[in-house]
């Protein structure tokens, strides 16, 4: 169902997100990023020539390859666009990711390798949906192997798995996580005081 009707109004910032998931063929995966900002107006920093509306203030691209248990094995960072010349100078930075694992607390540790000024907003900012991509994609492809194989959907490999209660769907006391992950679900609580 789309948003209800906006109120009269003109177009001004457009950030374009897209992120993809690879299997490549020596077993790893590749999750690449890309951010795209444009304005709907001419646009000029202290720095750099005027960008026609519609021209990228921001291009800017992150690969990172990963294993079955999201660990980083590599991390490449590109800008095509941006704002100020000293901004690409951070792009080797994000090597730094290497040997890091996606999963509860990793911005922080992201944080603590390219943040701050050994980093870049954005591409820290590409980072979050990069990491559900990540997951998308590893985790849809082995429930797919495993159906096809006749093994149903996989055990997780944590304890609990890591989306439970992360979502209303998921939560411990949803339909879904009764047939999906029986062993972790429990009745709602006016079910528990009935029974």
């Amino acid at each position: 169902m789309p948003l209800s009707p906006p109120m009269p109004r003109e177009p001004s910032h457009t950030r374009a997100v897209q992120c993809q998931g690879f299997r490549r063929t020596d077993g790893l995966w590749d999750i690449e990023g890309h951010l795209v900002d444009t304005k709907a107006y001419d646009f000029q920093t202290e720095h750099s020539p005027t960008l026609p509306a519609g021209q990228a203030v921001h291009d800017m691209w992150i690969r990172m390859t990963v294993d079955d248990d999201l660990l980083i094995h590599g991390c490449e960072a590109a800008m095509a666009a941006n704002p100020y010349p000293i901004c690409a100078e951070v792009t080797p930075n994000f090597q730094a990711l290497k040997g890091i694992r996606i999963g509860k607390g990793w911005m922080n540790e992201v944080s603590q390798r390219v943040g701050g000024t050994h980093g870049c907003t954005h591409l820290r900012e590409l980072l979050r949906p990069m990491a559900t991509t990540a997951y998308q994609t590893i985790y849809s492809a082995k429930m797919n192997e495993a159906r096809a194989a006749g093994l149903g959907r996989p055990t997780p490999t944590e304890n609990p798995p890591r989306h439970l209660n992360s979502c209303h769907a998921y939560s411990e006391d949803s339909d879904v996580v009764k047939v999906a992950f029986p062993d972790y679900y429990k009745p709602p609580q006016s079910q528990r005081r009935s029974g």
